[in-house]
């Protein structure tokens, strides 16, 4: 069963996620300062991580951060701020996902298996290597890695299922409301600047001029396509 680190100051909601995490069968290791949580995370090798963005000695943004200079461990924020600086700055530095406190825990049960999915695909045994080329880029499906030019390009979880789903459908346009639902794999309530945040992050690392995109192409007013 997958392990998860949850990382948060209030000792009421670690018990809390970490009671109903084990109800659903997930191992639980916790941490209660980001100092703490960077420690346990690379001693215990988490599948998930729940992070908190207000904690003293080290915040959650920072946390992140640091994580992702190394893992591409899928992180969900959590936020008790509302403000859509906050999210759009977690996904900005590489989380996959966040929730906004109070939240309801059959929602964030729902987030979590959506965002280990790769975890668990990626732990299958297939025998035929499957490759999609696009101009100089590479998309390997079974070993999850893009390289550009022959060279490794670090895709957080939900970056490369976003190029993946729409490398798969060529010229097919997807409204952002699609995308959160295909990709992320659950309603977001319309809350959609994190297709935007994650689109744009994406053209960061594999486009050769991001502002001027080859692969992953605007249909102004209705969403987003893929070229190769």
């Amino acid at each position: 069963m997958s392990k998860i680190l949850v990382v948060d100051d209030e000792k009421a909601i670690v018990d809390i996620l970490k009671f109903n995490l084990q109800r659903e069968g997930y191992v639980v290791v916790t941490a209660y300062n980001g100092e703490e949580g960077l420690q346990v995370f690379e001693r215990e090798n988490p599948d998930l991580m729940l992070l908190d963005i207000m904690m003293p000695k080290m915040d959650g943004l920072q946390v992140c951060k640091t994580i992702r200079n190394k893992y591409d461990t899928p992180i969900i924020m959590l936020t008790a701020k509302a403000e859509e600086v906050d999210k759009v700055l977690g996904l900005e530095l590489g989380a996959d996902d966040y929730v906004t406190k109070p939240f309801s825990v059959r929602e964030l049960m729902a987030r979590i298996k959506a965002n280990l999915r790769r975890n668990v695909l990626e732990n299958k045994n297939t025998e035929e290597v499957q490759v999609m080329t696009f101009d100089n880029m590479s998309i390997n499906t079974n070993r999850y890695e893009v390289t550009i030019d022959d060279v490794p390009i670090a895709l957080t979880v939900r970056e490369y299922e976003l190029l993946k789903f729409l490398a798969t459908r060529k010229e097919q346009i997807f409204t952002r409301e699609q995308l959160l639902e295909k990709v992320w794999g659950y309603e977001y309530y319309g809350d959609v600047r994190t297709v935007d945040v994650t689109i744009r992050r994406l053209r960061e690392k594999i486009e050769d001029v991001p502002g001027k995109p080859k692969f992953i192409l605007t249909k102004r007013g209705i969403g987003y396509y893929f070229k190769g």
